[in-house]
This record gives C-alpha cells, sequence and structure tokens, in this order.
C-alpha cells in the first residue's frame, strides 16, 4: 500500500460535506417528502398523570380529514422494546403503547394520530377531538419518587424502582472506609436535557400497492435498526416489506437512534390510506415527545488515606427513566458506572444503581450516554479529596493516578487501559495553562469586577461499543471508489473521515471516493450510528476492505503488467511495478475485472 499523502488520515483536508451544506443544497427529510403527501399531527396528552376518555367521531367527518387513529386502532401492534436487560435479575418491562388506552404518564404522551388533506385541516380535527381528562397525582425526580407516599408511574414497580443492583465489592469497600483516616462525600445532579438538534425529527411514509411494500425516509441514526425494531416487534411485518431511507441528518446527538411512534403510526396510515404520509416536528412537540438525557442523581464517598491515597470509593446512583422504558434506558446509568474509578487507582469499590420511573418524558442515550456523567462524579469527587486533606488539586491526582508501571490496568469494575502517562499528561496541561501564573491573571481580573476560576478534570470512556460494522468498498467503472456503509452521519463528517482512510491506502483525491449511507435496500446490513462508534468500528471496516480490495486489484494488475504481487505498489489511483513506469490505471482495472463485481469488491467488519 502507497505511503500516506496530504489526503491521508490526520491531514488537513477540506470537508467533502461542507459545499453543499453551507450553500443549501442538503437534502433532508423534509425536502425529500412527495408534495401530495398527506399531512399528520399528533394529539399529546397536556397532563402529567391523567386518565381519559377520547371521542374523534365529529372530528373524523370534518373536511379534508383522512384518518384518526387512537389506541383502539393500534391494538394489533406492538410496543417500542427496551433493548437492555439484566442477566442476573431479569426485570419486566412495562408496556410502551404507540398510543396510549385510558390513561397518560407524561406530559406530551401521544393519543392520537391525525392525517389530513393539509396541515390546517389536521390542526382543525386535533381541536375537534373530545378528550375528558382526570388527572391524578404525579411525581418528578427520582429523589421525590422514591419516598414511600409518592405516586406510583407503574402499580407493579413498587416504590418506583425498576431495579436496585449493586457493582464491585462491598464487602471490601466497607472495611477500608471503616480504616480511613478521612472520608470525602459529594451529591451532584446531572441534571436532565433536551437534545435539540437542529432539525427536528420528521418522517414520510411511502406506500407501494403493488409490492404492499412501506418506504420510510426519516432522519435517523441507523436504518437497519429503525427497520428492524420497527417490522419485528411493532409492525409485525417482515423486513422484507420496509426500506428505510435516511438522508441528510440536521444533529442526532443519540437521540435520533431510537424508534418512536410517529415511524410506526406513518406505516399503519399510508398502508391504510394507500398514500403518502408525512409528518415533522415542531419544536414544542420535540421537546415533549423525543428521548431525553441525563437526570441521575448520584452520592459519592471516598475512603481517604492520611498521605492522600485513596482507599475505596462508594456510590449510591439514582437514574431517572422517566415514564416508560426507551431502547437503551436501562444501560446508560449502568454502563456508565462501569467509568466511575476515572483514571485513578482505586482497589475497592461499589456502586448501588437503582433505575427510578418518573412521570415525565423517557430519557436514553444522550452525548456519551452515561460516561460523562461519571467523568462528572469522580472529578468533583477528587476535588472534594483535595479540600478534606488541604491538598491541592493537582497534587492528590497525581498520588492517585494509575502509574505508566502497572499498565494494562484493570479498573475495579472491570475496564482495561493498555496504555498512558497520566501524570505526564497532566504536567503538561499545566505547562500550557500556565497554570502558575494564573493568581495574576485572577488578581487582574478581579480589577475590572470579573471572576476568573480554574480547574483540572480528566476524562476516560469506553466507545465503539456498538458492535461490529460492515462495510463494503468497491471500484467503479470510472475509476473512482465506493463505500457502503451501515454508520450514519449527523454531522459528524462521516463523507470525510472514511474517504481519507481509503486516500490514504490508494492515493486518491477525496472528490474520486463516494460514501453512501442510510439506505437498507442498498446496503445490506448497518449498526447506525451512535456510542462514538463510526471511527472505531465503521472505521476500522472501511480500512480492512479498502486493504481487501487492493489486494484482489494487485492480482488483475499483475496479470496485466505481467509482474509478481510483490512488485506492486498502489500510488495515485494507479498500480505500478515499484521503480518503473510500468503502470495500469483504476479505470482500467475495472474494465480488465469484467462481468465480475466479487474481483472489484472488498468488505470487512
Amino acid at each position: 500500500m502507497a505511503a500516506p499523502i496530504k489526503f491521508g488520515v490526520g491531514q488537513s483536508v477540506l470537508r467533502k460535506e461542507d459545499d453543499a451544506l453551507i450553500r443549501g443544497k442538503g437534502r433532508y427529510t423534509d425536502d425529500l417528502a412527495p408534495s401530495a403527501a398527506l399531512h399528520a399531527l399528533v394529539l399529546r396528552s397536556p397532563h402529567a398523570h391523567a386518565t381519559f376518555t377520547i371521542d374523534v367521531a365529529a372530528a373524523r367527518l370534518l373536511p379534508g380529514v383522512a384518518l384518526i387513529l387512537t389506541a383502539e386502532d393500534t391494538a394489533e401492534l406492538g410496543g417500542l422494546p427496551c433493548l437492555f436487560n439484566l442477566e442476573t435479575d431479569p426485570f419486566t418491562a412495562p408496556p410502551y403503547p404507540i398510543l396510549a388506552k385510558e390513561e397518560v404518564r407524561h406530559v406530551g404522551d401521544a393519543i392520537a394520530f391525525v392525517v389530513a388533506d393539509s396541515l390546517d385541516h389536521a390542526r382543525d380535527a386535533i381541536e375537534a377531538i373530545k378528550v375528558e381528562w382526570t388527572t391524578l397525582p404525579a411525581v418528578t425526580g427520582v429523589v421525590n419518587a422514591i419516598k414511600p407516599d409518592a405516586p406510583q408511574v407503574w402499580a407493579e414497580h413498587k416504590g418506583n424502582v425498576l431495579f436496585d443492583v449493586s457493582i464491585g465489592d462491598k464487602v471490601a469497600v466497607d472495611a477500608a472506609f471503616a480504616k480511613a483516616h478521612a472520608v470525602a462525600e459529594i451529591r451532584i445532579v446531572n441534571p436532565r436535557v433536551v437534545a435539540s438538534f437542529m432539525e427536528t425529527r420528521a418522517a414520510v411514509c411511502e406506500y407501494d400497492t403493488k409490492r404492499d411494500h412501506l418506504t420510510l425516509t426519516a432522519g435517523s441514526q441507523g436504518s437497519h435498526r429503525l427497520r428492524d425494531i420497527l417490522c419485528q416487534n411493532v409492525l409485525k411485518m417482515p423486513t422484507e416489506k420496509m426500506r428505510v431511507i435516511c438522508p441528510d441528518v440536521g444533529g442526532g446527538f443519540g437521540t435520533k437512534l431510537f424508534p418512536y411512534r410517529e415511524y410506526a403510526l406513518l406505516a399503519v396510515a399510508a398502508r391504510r390510506l394507500r398514500k403518502s404520509v408525512r409528518w415533522a416536528a415542531d419544536r414544542s412537540e420535540h421537546f415533549m415527545g423525543d428521548a431525553q438525557g441525563r437526570d441521575n442523581v448520584t452520592t459519592a464517598r471516598m475512603a481517604l488515606a492520611e498521605d492522600g491515597k485513596f482507599l475505596a470509593m462508594d456510590v449510591d446512583l439514582m437514574g431517572d427513566m422517566g415514564a416508560y422504558l426507551s431502547t437503551f434506558a436501562t444501560y446508560i446509568p449502568l454502563g456508565g458506572a462501569g467509568m466511575l474509578p476515572g483514571l485513578y487507582d482505586i482497589q475497592a469499590f461499589h456502586c448501588r444503581v437503582r433505575t427510578i420511573f418518573t412521570h415525565t418524558v423517557p430519557v436514553d442515550a444522550y452525548r456519551g450516554a452515561g460516561r460523562p456523567e461519571a467523568a462528572y462524579v469522580i472529578e468533583r469527587l477528587v476535588d472534594a479529596c483535595a479540600r478534606k486533606l488541604d491538598m491541592t488539586v493537582d497534587a492528590v491526582r497525581r498520588k492517585n493516578f494509575i502509574p505508566p508501571r502497572a499498565l494494562p490496568y484493570k479498573t475495579a469494575t472491570g475496564k482495561v487501559y493498555d496504555s498512558g502517562d497520566f501524570s505526564a499528561h497532566l504536567k503538561r496541561a499545566m505547562e500550557i495553562a500556565e497554570w502558575k501564573e494564573f493568581p495574576k491573571r485572577a488578581k487582574a481580573a478581579k480589577k475590572h469586577g470579573l471572576i476568573r476560576g480554574i480547574g483540572l478534570a480528566s476524562y476516560v470512556e469506553v466507545c465503539g461499543t456498538m458492535g461490529e460494522e460492515t462495510a463494503n468498498v468497491r471500484l467503479d467503472p470510472n475509476g473512482d471508489v465506493t463505500i457502503l456503509i451501515g454508520t450514519q452521519s449527523s454531522g459528524q463528517g462521516h463523507q470525510t473521515a472514511y474517504a481519507q482512510i481509503v486516500a490514504e491506502q490508494f492515493g486518491l483525491p477525496p472528490e474520486r471516493i463516494h460514501i453512501h449511507q442510510g439506505d437498507t435496500e442498498e446496503i445490506a446490513t448497518g449498526l447506525g450510528t451512535g456510542g462514538s462508534a463510526s471511527i472505531p468500528s465503521g472505521g476500522v471496516s472501511v480500512q480492512r476492505a479498502t486493504h481487501e480490495l487492493g489486494d484482489k486489484l494487485k492480482q488483475i494488475a499483475a496479470e496485466a503488467l505481467e509482474a509478481g504481487l510483490g512488485e506492486l505498489e498502489i500510488a495515485d489511483g494507479v498500480i505500478r511495478v515499484a521503480g518503473t513506469h510500468r503502470a495500469i490505471s483504476f479505470a482500467d482495472l475495472a474494465k480488465r475485472a469484467g462481468a465480475d463485481p466479487a474481483k472489484l469488491n472488498g468488505s470487512a467488519w
């Protein structure tokens, strides 16, 4: 393979995506919606907890109204699934219905789906639906939810607790705390956040009557996962009966990875009406209908030796699930807890994890999914340790960082760190920040009525845990290269990143490398994008697939150039005999391969 070139990994290149996007030529879901499509709106609960009766008879008779769906009309559908359960103590998830029946459990809970020939007519129908509400006591916040007299979200989950599990060695931790010189303790609230991506969720579903086939176009983070869950769990139909297309996606942050109620409702409506149906959330609906993030309350304690050494860490973590269990919701606090020891040599560790129901919008993976919460807890706790022992924040860290000689190091939660010199990183960061000069800067700021602060924090996380992503790299007839992969860009720059991986091996400029994502008909498999996995998993697959394609092209070139494989090198989009001018272009290689596409494809995972 060729040596790295100016377009390779780590080199500065113009992003392939940006020209179209900054010129307004991006193609988002709303841009692709058929003009003849019907319009859909969702009727949502204004109450956090209530029982209700609903009457849509009058609304169905209004001009332009094509269909109104309630829970009775969607009774055959499965609910939205939670895909994570405990191996040691499995729980039974409460139902997450596509439309709520008789009882709502959060503001924004969906109770009806209206389809009409225009948005105005759909709004008229929404306003004409008669709903009789009987409000019930509601609870928000995990601290309130576990109180003995708290309103219950689900009767079968007493005390609003889904599960209460521990990781680590409580016996060892208790023993260490018993002999500690001092104990530092903090209570941290990771507040609930709304994703607020620039492009609100939107989708359009088209129905092909002849094939009994649905095409769903949606701004998602993964076409395959969305199709599979909708077909297998909700619509109960073969996956071959649905194609999912993800065009440009205007931000996701994790929360566009999941299936949502509207996608299933669009599929039902399109099939029943035999017409295309479109829906787009407004900003308020995004706040009430899309999975939110964070929302943990954590108490953490550290047992300390007199010299500042950490003896043990004990954590109590409560994660708010909201009213229903979203796709990966239960994994987030438990998985994040595995990163609580951070970069510190903590031999004894224990964490109690409770997942709690509240009358709020469901919570799921969002920007780091539990790992940033863990980093926030441990770094705040380390600062508290410094204050407790009257040490500087850098000194207590140097005292407790995992030393290079201990690597590879397995943490008390089972994570293995293979390399790193954390004290050296700290020293260099402080030099760059001119840490010692900070008091002068703070004093100067104070003269101008300003308050200046400085702090230290380290961050380590596990990523790339979505699984093995498959990539296909093929040589096109004109000598360009096309990558087919199941990840989905939502602003990360996949077009550029994957192109650089191919460019580094083949010497092609990025404009000759094309990336196709987000179409279940064109791409066989895909995990989607989440958990910081696109480059750790998808990038590795692209690299391996490119290498495989290169080996196949060399075999064709060896015959054409009458040379041995060991004599050949790939550079600048040609294969040449090293040290000579004898070469063959990629385009000519494509012609020589004839009608056998297997010779022009490389696949890997």
